[in-house]
Parts: structure tokens; C-alpha cells; sequence
């Protein structure tokens, strides 16, 4: 245990609305830097005080109305923290920093800290879990899709050609723009993922004792991928010419690379994480509703 508690991550909340709300009083040059720094601190200690609670839970982790309120402010929190990085100059945290610091206060003095039940627990997190992955694929394929309209259309300009008839673009700045977002967006969609699997994982070894290994191919594959679209999306926040002409779209296309060579896993290599799923759905007579995941080939169903 590192000792982190809610006051580590709402003060630090705190500082950054403070922050924000000076925009009001007087102008700072340093300012945008200090309150990324405070957002991220906050975001940090928020996610080591969820990991810490999801592991030391007498019941299953992160399953109670408590819980829920915690991991609804670290979904706004994160995004308060995307939008700053990206958007310096506007002030979202004025209005999203409360919103955040309401719903810690409400998980901390009027919510119920009683775990659920093992079945709504799987079921709400599974819907979590595979409804984020398919999110996030989505993202990476809007991406793909306007990366390569970018480059169409930056190549069009470049030679001086006339656009073709019945095929418009969008203007370069818009797909510029989509690009951007759609990449923090996916890293955001594919972390809530990442953390629905992992509350899951913990839960079945709770409950039955059988777990999915951290080893396995499909999760090692997930987690690359994750932690492109954080470098590729940090890169692009802190250093303005990638999110600039080309650089952007060439990332979006190398992240459906990547998203391609996921999906292939299950096909190429032996994998236990269609058998787990399988083998908790059969369990549970929940097969159709419990989740929806990243699709695996032969290689997961044991074929």
C-alpha cells in the first residue's frame, strides 16, 4: 500500500480548478504547464487509489455505488486532462474540475461502499470492458479512415489538381483535427477497456480461482497498443508539429497498423482469453449479455 488517499487526488483537483479560475483574474504564460501538472498528479494518485482499493476489497473490486462515483470522476478527470493538454487556451476545467470534485464528494460521504453481488458485478464491468474496446476500435478506424483523406487531399493540393468529380473532401484543418482526437479518444476508450478487464480478471480469480494470465498474447497485444496511443498522443500534445500537416495522419494509420496486427493475434497464437470468457459466460448463463470483446481467431477458441 502506498498511502494514497482521496485528498491526495482532490486536492490536486483542487489546485488545477483554482488555477483555471485565475484565468479570470490576470494572464500567466506558465500557468497551462503548472495545471497539466496538477491534473496529472491528481489523475495519477487517483488511478493508484482505485488499483489499491480494486486489490484490497473484501468484497469483488470497484464494484459498489462507491466505487462507481470514484471511477466516474477518473473517466472526467482523464478527460479534463486530454482536453487541457490539447486545448490550453480554453478553460474546460472551470466547468468539468467541479463536476469531478462533486461526484469524490458524494462517493466519499453519501454513497454505499457495500460490493455488489458477483453476477451484476461481471455483468457491469463486462459491458464496460468490451463496450470500451469496441469504442476504441471504432476511434482507430475513424482515424484510419480520415488520416488517409488527409493524405489524399494534401497530395491533390500539393500537385495542383483539380478535385475529382463527385468525391469532395473535407478541408484539410477539419481531417487535422478528427485525427487528433480520434487518437486520445481511442487511448482514452482503451484504458476504461484495459481497467474493466483488469477488475474482471480480479473478480473471476475471487470467485473461482482461475485467472487470465498477464502473459497472455491477446493481453500483451492490447497493452502495446494502449501504450502507442499514449506516446503517439502525449507526443502530439506536448509537441505542436506532429498534430501538424502530415505527422498525424501517418500516426493514425500506424495505430490501424497496429490495431490490425491485434486483431491477428488471435488467429497466429494460442490464447486463453476467449476460453476464460467462454468458460464465465457458460458458468453464468450470460453468454449474450455479460460482454463484448476484442474478436480472436481459431488460435482462442482452441482450435
Amino acid at each position: 500500500m502506498s498511502g494514497i488517499s482521496i485528498t491526495c487526488f482532490a486536492a490536486s483537483y483542487l489546485v488545477a480548478l483554482l488555477l483555471e479560475l485565475s484565468r479570470l483574474l490576470f494572464r500567466s504564460g506558465i500557468r497551462g504547464a503548472i495545471m497539466i501538472g496538477f491534473g496529472a498528479a491528481g489523475l495519477l494518485a487517483h488511478t493508484v487509489y482505485l488499483a489499491e482499493r480494486a486489490y484490497s476489497a473484501a468484497g469483488y473490486p470497484l464494484s459498489s455505488e462507491q466505487d462507481w462515483y470514484f471511477v466516474a470522476a477518473w473517466i472526467l478527470a482523464s478527460l479534463y486532462l486530454y482536453l487541457t493538454a490539447y486545448h490550453r487556451d480554453n478553460a474546460f476545467g472551470v466547468f468539468i474540475l467541479p463536476l469531478v470534485l462533486g461526484l469524490v464528494a458524494v462517493g466519499t460521504w453519501l454513497a454505499d461502499p457495500e460490493p455488489f453481488a458477483r453476477q451484476p458485478a461481471m455483468t457491469v464491468w463486462g459491458i464496460v470492458h468490451g463496450t470500451s474496446l469496441l469504442l476504441a476500435t471504432v476511434a482507430v478506424l475513424v482515424g484510419f479512415a480520415a488520416g488517409l483523406m488527409y493524405l489524399a487531399q494534401d497530395l491533390r493540393l500539393r500537385r495542383k489538381l483539380p478535385p475529382l468529380r463527385g468525391l469532395k473532401l473535407p478541408s484539410l484543418e477539419w481531417l487535422q483535427k478528427t485525427n487528433s482526437r480520434s487518437i486520445g479518444i481511442a487511448m482514452l476508450l482503451l484504458g476504461i477497456g484495459i481497467l474493466g478487464g483488469v477488475v474482471l480478471n480480479v473478480i473471476q480469480v475471487r470467485s473461482s480461482g482461475t485467472r487470465l494470465d498477464w502473459s497472455d498474447p491477446v493481453v500483451l497485444a492490447t497493452l502495446v497498443m494502449f501504450c502507442w496511443l499514449v506516446i503517439s498522443g502525449g507526443v502530439s500534445a506536448l509537441y505542436k508539429p506532429v498534430r501538424q500537416g502530415r505527422k498525424v495522419a501517418y500516426l493514425t494509420v500506424l495505430s490501424f497498423v497496429l490495431l490490425i496486427c491485434l486483431l491477428a493475434v488471435g488467429y497466429v497464437f494460442e490464447t486463453q482469453h476467449r476460453k476464460l470468457k467462454v468458460g464465465s459466460d457458460a458458468a453464468t448463463g450470460s453468454a449474450s449479455t455479460s460482454s463484448f470483446d476484442w474478436p480472436v481467431g481459431r488460435g482462442g477458441r482452441g482450435e
